[in-house]
Protein backbone atom coordinates (compact mmCIF):
# COMPACT_ATOMS: atom_id res chain seq x y z
CA UNK A 1 0.00 0.00 0.00
CA UNK A 2 1.10 3.54 -0.67
CA UNK A 3 1.48 5.94 2.27
CA UNK A 4 2.39 3.20 4.73
CA UNK A 5 2.70 4.36 8.33
CA UNK A 6 5.66 4.34 10.72
CA UNK A 7 4.03 4.07 14.14
CA UNK A 8 5.38 4.28 17.69
CA UNK A 9 3.72 2.42 20.57
CA UNK A 10 4.44 4.24 23.84
CA UNK A 11 3.91 2.35 27.10
CA UNK A 12 4.84 -1.32 27.13
CA UNK A 13 2.50 -2.37 29.94
CA UNK A 14 -0.85 -2.46 28.17
CA UNK A 15 0.88 -1.45 24.95
CA UNK A 16 2.70 -4.74 24.48
CA UNK A 17 -0.55 -6.39 23.30
CA UNK A 18 -0.84 -3.89 20.44
CA UNK A 19 2.72 -4.23 19.13
CA UNK A 20 2.26 -7.45 17.08
CA UNK A 21 -1.08 -6.20 15.70
CA UNK A 22 0.54 -3.07 14.31
CA UNK A 23 3.40 -5.15 12.92
CA UNK A 24 0.95 -7.25 10.93
CA UNK A 25 -1.21 -4.41 9.63
CA UNK A 26 -0.75 -4.11 5.85
CA UNK A 27 -0.58 -0.30 6.00
CA UNK A 28 2.10 -0.19 8.71
CA UNK A 29 5.63 -0.05 7.37
CA UNK A 30 7.52 0.00 10.66
CA UNK A 31 6.90 -0.10 14.44
CA UNK A 32 8.89 1.73 17.10
CA UNK A 33 8.47 1.04 20.81
CA UNK A 34 9.01 3.29 23.82
CA UNK A 35 8.86 2.90 27.60
CA UNK A 36 10.65 4.52 30.52
CA UNK A 37 11.74 1.03 31.66
CA UNK A 38 14.74 0.08 29.50
CA UNK A 39 14.56 -3.58 30.52
CA UNK A 40 10.95 -3.77 29.33
CA UNK A 41 11.87 -2.08 26.06
CA UNK A 42 14.63 -4.63 25.53
CA UNK A 43 12.35 -7.55 26.37
CA UNK A 44 9.54 -6.48 24.02
CA UNK A 45 11.94 -5.36 21.31
CA UNK A 46 13.80 -8.66 21.31
CA UNK A 47 10.56 -10.67 21.38
CA UNK A 48 9.14 -8.95 18.31
CA UNK A 49 12.35 -8.18 16.43
CA UNK A 50 12.02 -4.41 16.78
CA UNK A 51 15.22 -2.40 16.43
CA UNK A 52 13.76 1.10 16.80
CA UNK A 53 13.55 1.62 20.59
CA UNK A 54 13.31 4.62 22.89
CA UNK A 55 12.96 5.28 26.61
CA UNK A 56 11.77 8.90 26.28
CA UNK A 57 8.69 10.25 24.51
CA UNK A 58 10.71 13.34 23.60
CA UNK A 59 12.97 11.21 21.42
CA UNK A 60 9.97 9.65 19.70
CA UNK A 61 8.58 13.10 18.91
CA UNK A 62 11.89 14.36 17.56
CA UNK A 63 12.17 11.44 15.12
CA UNK A 64 10.89 12.86 11.84
CA UNK A 65 10.39 9.39 10.34
CA UNK A 66 7.61 8.51 12.82
CA UNK A 67 4.15 9.38 11.50
CA UNK A 68 1.90 8.39 14.40
CA UNK A 69 2.00 7.58 18.10
CA UNK A 70 -0.24 5.31 20.19
CA UNK A 71 -0.11 6.38 23.85
CA UNK A 72 -0.74 3.66 26.46
CA UNK A 73 0.62 5.56 29.43
CA UNK A 74 -0.80 6.40 32.91
CA UNK A 75 -3.98 8.51 32.98
CA UNK A 76 -2.38 11.63 34.53
CA UNK A 77 -0.04 11.86 31.51
CA UNK A 78 -2.66 11.62 28.75
CA UNK A 79 -3.45 15.29 28.22
CA UNK A 80 0.04 16.76 27.98
CA UNK A 81 1.41 13.80 26.02
CA UNK A 82 -1.49 13.94 23.55
CA UNK A 83 -0.94 17.65 22.99
CA UNK A 84 2.80 17.10 22.57
CA UNK A 85 2.21 14.38 19.96
CA UNK A 86 -0.25 16.45 17.92
CA UNK A 87 1.87 19.58 18.13
CA UNK A 88 4.91 17.62 16.94
CA UNK A 89 3.05 16.98 13.68
CA UNK A 90 2.23 13.34 14.37
CA UNK A 91 -1.12 11.56 14.49
CA UNK A 92 -2.18 10.45 17.96
CA UNK A 93 -4.12 7.53 19.40
CA UNK A 94 -4.55 7.48 23.16
CA UNK A 95 -5.95 5.10 25.74
CA UNK A 96 -8.93 6.27 27.81
CA UNK A 97 -9.79 8.61 29.31
CA UNK A 98 -9.06 11.53 27.03
CA UNK A 99 -8.83 13.85 30.06
CA UNK A 100 -10.36 14.39 33.50
CA UNK A 101 -11.11 18.12 33.13
CA UNK A 102 -13.45 19.91 30.71
CA UNK A 103 -10.84 22.55 29.89
CA UNK A 104 -8.37 19.85 28.88
CA UNK A 105 -10.96 18.29 26.58
CA UNK A 106 -11.27 21.66 24.86
CA UNK A 107 -7.48 21.92 24.51
CA UNK A 108 -7.26 18.57 22.72
CA UNK A 109 -10.22 19.32 20.44
CA UNK A 110 -8.57 22.61 19.50
CA UNK A 111 -5.18 20.93 18.94
CA UNK A 112 -6.65 18.34 16.58
CA UNK A 113 -8.30 21.11 14.56
CA UNK A 114 -5.24 23.36 14.56
CA UNK A 115 -2.74 20.66 13.57
CA UNK A 116 -4.95 18.80 11.09
CA UNK A 117 -3.67 15.50 12.50
CA UNK A 118 -5.78 12.46 13.34
CA UNK A 119 -6.71 11.92 16.98
CA UNK A 120 -8.43 8.76 18.20
CA UNK A 121 -9.43 7.75 21.71
CA UNK A 122 -8.90 3.98 21.76
CA UNK A 123 -12.09 2.95 23.56
CA UNK A 124 -12.22 -0.85 23.63
CA UNK A 125 -15.93 -1.19 24.46
CA UNK A 126 -16.91 0.58 21.23
CA UNK A 127 -15.29 -2.25 19.22
CA UNK A 128 -15.92 -5.32 21.37
CA UNK A 129 -17.66 -8.34 19.88
CA UNK A 130 -20.65 -7.66 22.15
CA UNK A 131 -20.97 -4.11 20.88
CA UNK A 132 -20.64 -5.20 17.24
CA UNK A 133 -23.37 -7.81 17.83
CA UNK A 134 -25.77 -5.27 19.36
CA UNK A 135 -24.96 -2.70 16.67
CA UNK A 136 -25.89 -5.23 14.00
CA UNK A 137 -29.23 -5.85 15.76
CA UNK A 138 -29.83 -2.10 16.10
CA UNK A 139 -28.97 -1.33 12.48
CA UNK A 140 -31.46 -4.00 11.37
CA UNK A 141 -34.19 -2.35 13.45
CA UNK A 142 -34.61 -5.41 15.69
CA UNK A 143 -34.92 -3.42 18.91
CA UNK A 144 -37.60 -1.03 17.68
CA UNK A 145 -37.55 2.33 19.42
CA UNK A 146 -35.13 2.29 22.35
CA UNK A 147 -36.47 2.93 25.83
CA UNK A 148 -33.59 2.33 28.24
CA UNK A 149 -29.86 1.62 28.19
CA UNK A 150 -27.64 0.60 31.07
CA UNK A 151 -23.86 0.52 31.47
CA UNK A 152 -21.68 -0.59 34.37
CA UNK A 153 -18.02 -0.93 35.19
CA UNK A 154 -17.25 -2.40 38.60
CA UNK A 155 -13.66 -3.26 39.45
CA UNK A 156 -11.86 -3.50 42.78
CA UNK A 157 -8.54 -1.64 42.74
CA UNK A 158 -7.15 -2.49 46.17
CA UNK A 159 -3.66 -3.90 45.91
CA UNK A 160 -0.65 -2.84 43.86
CA UNK A 161 -2.43 -0.33 41.63
CA UNK A 162 -0.94 3.20 41.32
CA UNK A 163 -2.15 5.60 44.03
CA UNK A 164 -3.69 8.01 41.52
CA UNK A 165 -6.61 5.59 41.09
CA UNK A 166 -7.54 6.09 44.75
CA UNK A 167 -7.83 9.84 44.23
CA UNK A 168 -9.78 9.61 40.97
CA UNK A 169 -13.60 9.69 41.03
CA UNK A 170 -15.00 6.50 39.47
CA UNK A 171 -16.98 8.56 36.95
CA UNK A 172 -13.76 10.04 35.54
CA UNK A 173 -13.21 6.59 34.03
CA UNK A 174 -16.73 6.20 32.65
CA UNK A 175 -15.79 5.48 29.02
CA UNK A 176 -16.04 1.68 29.08
CA UNK A 177 -19.63 1.93 30.35
CA UNK A 178 -20.97 4.95 28.42
CA UNK A 179 -19.16 4.56 25.07
CA UNK A 180 -21.22 1.66 23.69
CA UNK A 181 -24.42 3.50 24.64
CA UNK A 182 -23.49 6.72 22.86
CA UNK A 183 -21.84 4.96 19.92
CA UNK A 184 -24.92 2.80 19.36
CA UNK A 185 -27.42 5.66 19.53
CA UNK A 186 -25.10 7.98 17.57
CA UNK A 187 -25.82 10.80 19.95
CA UNK A 188 -24.46 12.49 23.05
CA UNK A 189 -25.62 12.92 26.63
CA UNK A 190 -27.00 16.39 27.36
CA UNK A 191 -27.79 16.33 31.09
CA UNK A 192 -26.85 14.15 34.06
CA UNK A 193 -28.06 13.48 37.59
CA UNK A 194 -25.54 11.50 39.65
CA UNK A 195 -25.20 10.36 43.25
CA UNK A 196 -22.15 9.12 45.08
CA UNK A 197 -22.67 6.04 47.27
CA UNK A 198 -20.79 4.98 50.37
CA UNK A 199 -17.72 6.57 51.90
CA UNK A 200 -14.19 5.68 50.92
CA UNK A 201 -12.20 4.17 53.78
CA UNK A 202 -9.68 6.46 55.41
CA UNK A 203 -6.77 4.17 54.48
CA UNK A 204 -7.72 4.42 50.78
CA UNK A 205 -8.65 8.08 50.47
CA UNK A 206 -6.00 10.44 49.16
CA UNK A 207 -5.68 14.09 50.31
CA UNK A 208 -8.14 16.20 48.35
CA UNK A 209 -9.24 13.20 46.31
CA UNK A 210 -12.45 11.34 45.62
CA UNK A 211 -14.52 10.16 48.60
CA UNK A 212 -17.03 7.85 46.85
CA UNK A 213 -16.49 4.10 46.37
CA UNK A 214 -19.29 4.11 43.79
CA UNK A 215 -21.17 6.63 41.65
CA UNK A 216 -24.37 6.02 39.70
CA UNK A 217 -25.97 8.36 37.17
CA UNK A 218 -28.93 8.94 34.85
CA UNK A 219 -28.34 10.63 31.49
CA UNK A 220 -30.63 12.33 29.01
CA UNK A 221 -29.70 11.55 25.41
CA UNK A 222 -29.94 14.15 22.67
CA UNK A 223 -32.55 13.47 20.00
CA UNK A 224 -34.08 10.45 21.71
CA UNK A 225 -36.63 9.72 24.42
CA UNK A 226 -34.44 6.95 25.82
CA UNK A 227 -32.65 7.31 29.17
CA UNK A 228 -29.27 5.81 30.09
CA UNK A 229 -28.10 4.67 33.51
CA UNK A 230 -24.42 4.15 34.30
CA UNK A 231 -22.78 2.85 37.49
CA UNK A 232 -19.02 3.03 38.18
CA UNK A 233 -17.07 1.71 41.12
CA UNK A 234 -13.44 1.26 42.18
CA UNK A 235 -13.65 0.12 45.81
CA UNK A 236 -15.78 -1.44 48.59
CA UNK A 237 -18.31 -3.19 46.38
CA UNK A 238 -18.71 -6.95 46.77
CA UNK A 239 -18.97 -7.80 43.11
CA UNK A 240 -16.64 -9.52 40.65
CA UNK A 241 -15.24 -7.50 37.76
CA UNK A 242 -17.70 -6.45 35.09
CA UNK A 243 -17.72 -4.06 32.14
CA UNK A 244 -21.21 -4.27 30.72
CA UNK A 245 -23.95 -2.59 28.72
CA UNK A 246 -27.57 -3.60 28.18
CA UNK A 247 -30.10 -2.25 25.68
CA UNK A 248 -33.90 -2.40 25.91
CA UNK A 249 -36.30 -1.47 23.13
CA UNK A 250 -40.00 -1.85 22.44
CA UNK A 251 -39.41 -5.12 20.52
CA UNK A 252 -36.22 -6.66 21.86
CA UNK A 253 -33.71 -6.29 24.62
CA UNK A 254 -30.07 -7.32 25.00
CA UNK A 255 -28.88 -7.99 28.55
CA UNK A 256 -25.30 -8.51 29.65
CA UNK A 257 -24.75 -11.72 31.65
CA UNK A 258 -24.30 -11.67 35.41
CA UNK A 259 -20.94 -13.44 35.12
CA UNK A 260 -18.29 -12.63 32.54
CA UNK A 261 -18.01 -16.22 31.27
CA UNK A 262 -21.75 -16.58 30.56
CA UNK A 263 -23.68 -15.78 27.38
CA UNK A 264 -25.87 -12.67 27.20
CA UNK A 265 -29.64 -12.87 26.85
CA UNK A 266 -31.86 -11.52 24.08
CA UNK A 267 -35.46 -10.85 25.07
CA UNK A 268 -38.24 -10.72 22.48
CA UNK A 269 -41.58 -9.14 23.38
CA UNK A 270 -44.70 -10.63 21.80
CA UNK A 271 -45.91 -8.17 19.18
CA UNK A 272 -49.53 -9.25 19.39
CA UNK A 273 -51.34 -7.39 22.12
CA UNK A 274 -53.17 -9.96 24.23
CA UNK A 275 -56.41 -9.51 26.09
CA UNK A 276 -54.74 -10.39 29.39
CA UNK A 277 -50.97 -10.71 29.61
CA UNK A 278 -48.05 -10.17 27.27
CA UNK A 279 -45.02 -12.45 27.19
CA UNK A 280 -41.33 -11.70 26.64
CA UNK A 281 -39.35 -14.77 25.64
CA UNK A 282 -35.67 -15.06 26.58
CA UNK A 283 -32.80 -16.93 24.97
CA UNK A 284 -29.05 -17.05 25.55
CA UNK A 285 -27.03 -16.05 22.49
CA UNK A 286 -23.46 -16.84 21.55
CA UNK A 287 -21.73 -13.64 20.47
CA UNK A 288 -19.13 -14.22 17.73
CA UNK A 289 -15.80 -12.53 17.26
CA UNK A 290 -15.60 -10.60 13.99
CA UNK A 291 -12.43 -11.38 12.00
CA UNK A 292 -14.50 -10.77 8.84
CA UNK A 293 -14.38 -7.03 9.57
CA UNK A 294 -10.58 -6.99 9.51
CA UNK A 295 -7.82 -7.30 6.91
CA UNK A 296 -6.82 -10.99 6.61
CA UNK A 297 -3.46 -10.18 8.20
CA UNK A 298 -5.22 -9.20 11.46
CA UNK A 299 -7.80 -11.98 11.62
CA UNK A 300 -5.74 -14.05 14.07
CA UNK A 301 -6.03 -11.28 16.68
CA UNK A 302 -9.84 -11.03 16.53
CA UNK A 303 -10.42 -13.24 19.59
CA UNK A 304 -8.08 -11.31 21.87
CA UNK A 305 -8.64 -9.20 24.97
CA UNK A 306 -11.35 -6.65 25.65
CA UNK A 307 -13.89 -8.52 23.57
CA UNK A 308 -11.58 -8.82 20.60
CA UNK A 309 -11.50 -5.04 20.18
CA UNK A 310 -7.76 -4.45 19.80
CA UNK A 311 -7.31 -5.23 16.08
CA UNK A 312 -10.47 -3.27 15.22
CA UNK A 313 -9.10 -0.22 17.04
CA UNK A 314 -5.75 -0.56 15.29
CA UNK A 315 -7.40 -0.93 11.89
CA UNK A 316 -9.62 2.12 12.37
CA UNK A 317 -6.74 4.33 13.53
CA UNK A 318 -4.40 3.31 10.72
CA UNK A 319 -7.19 3.50 8.11
CA UNK A 320 -8.12 7.03 9.16
CA UNK A 321 -4.50 8.12 8.66
CA UNK A 322 -4.09 6.43 5.27
CA UNK A 323 -7.48 7.67 4.06
CA UNK A 324 -6.90 11.23 5.37
CA UNK A 325 -10.15 11.38 7.34
CA UNK A 326 -11.18 11.82 10.98
CA UNK A 327 -11.15 8.67 13.07
CA UNK A 328 -14.41 7.13 14.28
CA UNK A 329 -13.61 8.39 17.80
CA UNK A 330 -12.11 11.75 16.91
CA UNK A 331 -11.45 14.53 19.42
CA UNK A 332 -15.01 15.92 19.45
CA UNK A 333 -16.55 12.47 19.82
CA UNK A 334 -14.08 11.50 22.53
CA UNK A 335 -14.70 14.77 24.37
CA UNK A 336 -18.48 14.27 24.26
CA UNK A 337 -18.09 10.75 25.67
CA UNK A 338 -15.56 11.75 28.33
CA UNK A 339 -17.43 14.87 29.47
CA UNK A 340 -20.29 12.68 30.65
CA UNK A 341 -18.19 11.34 33.51
CA UNK A 342 -16.66 14.69 34.43
CA UNK A 343 -20.13 16.24 34.67
CA UNK A 344 -21.54 13.20 36.49
CA UNK A 345 -18.89 13.59 39.16
CA UNK A 346 -19.77 17.27 39.48
CA UNK A 347 -23.43 16.32 39.97
CA UNK A 348 -22.51 13.86 42.72
CA UNK A 349 -20.50 16.56 44.49
CA UNK A 350 -23.69 18.70 44.40
CA UNK A 351 -25.73 15.87 45.94
CA UNK A 352 -27.48 14.92 42.71
CA UNK A 353 -28.11 18.36 41.24
CA UNK A 354 -28.67 18.16 37.48
CA UNK A 355 -25.64 19.25 35.44
CA UNK A 356 -25.74 20.26 31.77
CA UNK A 357 -23.08 18.50 29.70
CA UNK A 358 -21.32 20.80 27.21
CA UNK A 359 -21.27 19.95 23.53
CA UNK A 360 -18.00 19.59 21.64
CA UNK A 361 -17.97 20.05 17.86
Amino acid sequence: MANRVHLAVVGMGFGRSFVPIYQRHPAVERVTICDTNPDLVSEIGDRHGIESRFTRLEDVLSDASIDAVHLLTPVPLHVEQTLAVLQSGKHCACAVPMATDLADLERIVAAEKQTGKVYMMMETSAYSRQYLFVKDMYDKGLFGNLTFLRGAHIQDLEGDYPLYWSAQPPMHYICHAIAPILALTRTRATRVICLGAGKLRADIQQPGGNSFPLQTALFQLEGTAAVAEVTRSWFQVARSFIESFSVYGERRGFEWPVMEDEDPVVFTLDQERPAHRRNASACHVSVPYRPDLLPPELAEFADGGHGGSHPHLVHEFISSIVESRPSAIDAATAANWTATGICANESSLRNGEAVVIPKFD
